[in-house]
């Protein structure tokens, strides 16, 4: 990967600069200003997803960008409120215990709830799709994390892989500033959201994450496995729904790992707590 130049000298100590939930996969979320960390994930993140009828497979905006002009909100509980530009709102409760069905997502297949009736039905309207949208009633056993990175027992919820994802706006700078040296500067700056993060850190150097191991966000540890590969979600403006090529053209250039595109990390919780906005953040190991 390319070195980027000297970062300026940091003027804070690093901290949490945002926390992100996104209740359903490939939705956009809320952004709260505190959120209790479980052992697979945020308290309420990414427990609902849509699988394709046809396949039984996670439908997100790798497949179906228009995924990006939907935003769900979590209401009554852990029940969910989705709003769509030009439709009422859904609203949609925890379905009750009943039997399950397996989904696939990349090589995992694991058990979730189905929804079904109205939910599948407004969905499939709006994407113009068959699709299902169904629920992880417990993240506890339900589906493992990968054991070449995990402990025994470990578990994720629907992300992608791991529990959390943390990124840097130091590194979101830097990665900014290498598109507009590109030969598509059209396309950036690019925001934050593109990159979809759990746990947002301001006053570090840029790309210092490469090498973290363990750290420390306010109380709580979290191992960082793996840095995070992207995929053309990463091109797909979340306000339009809109592809381009960046930022994987300059990922490429500046930021291959071995076959994957990388930016951020991915994190292990080693222990439960709360994350709130402003806490400090320190490198273990």
């Amino acid at each position: 990967m390319t070195t980027p130049p000297p970062p300026a000298p940091r003027t804070t100590a690093p901290a949490v600069s945002a926390l992100h939930v996104y209740p359903v996969k490939s939705l956009h979320g809320i952004s709260p200003g505190e959120a209790v960390v479980e052992p697979w994930g945020l308290a309420g993140d990414r427990r609902w997803m849509l699988v394709d009828v046809r396949t039984q497979k996670a439908v997100t905006q790798r497949e179906n960008a228009r995924l990006a002009l939907l935003a769900a909100e979590p209401v009554g509980g852990d029940g969910l409120l989705v709003r769509a530009p030009g439709r009422e709102t859904l609203t949609v409760a925890v379905p009750p215990p009943g039997p399950l069905e397996t989904v696939g997502l990349f090589a995992n297949k694991f058990e979730v709830l189905p929804v079904g009736g109205a939910a599948d039905r407004w969905f499939g309207e709006f994407l113009d799709a068959p699709v299902r949208l169904v629920y992880m009633d417990d993240p506890a056993v339900r589906r493992q994390v990968d054991p070449q990175y995990a402990r025994p027992g470990e578990t994720v919820s629907l992300a992608d892989g791991f529990p959390l994802l943390i990124t840097t706006t130091a590194s979101l700078a830097a990665l900014n500033s290498l598109i507009a040296q590109g030969d598509r500067p059209q396309e950036g700056p690019l925001p934050m959201n593109r990159f979809r993060p759990n746990v947002v850190i301001d006053g570090t150097e840029p790309w210092a994450e490469d090498k973290w191991r363990r750290v420390r966000i306010g109380g709580i540890e979290f191992r960082a496995p793996k840095p995070c590969g992207r995929c053309v979600i990463t091109t797909t403006d979340q306000a339009t729904g809109e592809r381009g090529k960046e930022p994987l053209r300059t990922l490429a250039r500046h930021r291959k790992s071995g076959s994957q595109l990388v930016f951020g990390q991915n994190l292990i919780p080693e222990h439960s707590g709360t994350l709130r906005v402003g806490d400090p953040f320190l490198v273990v190991e």
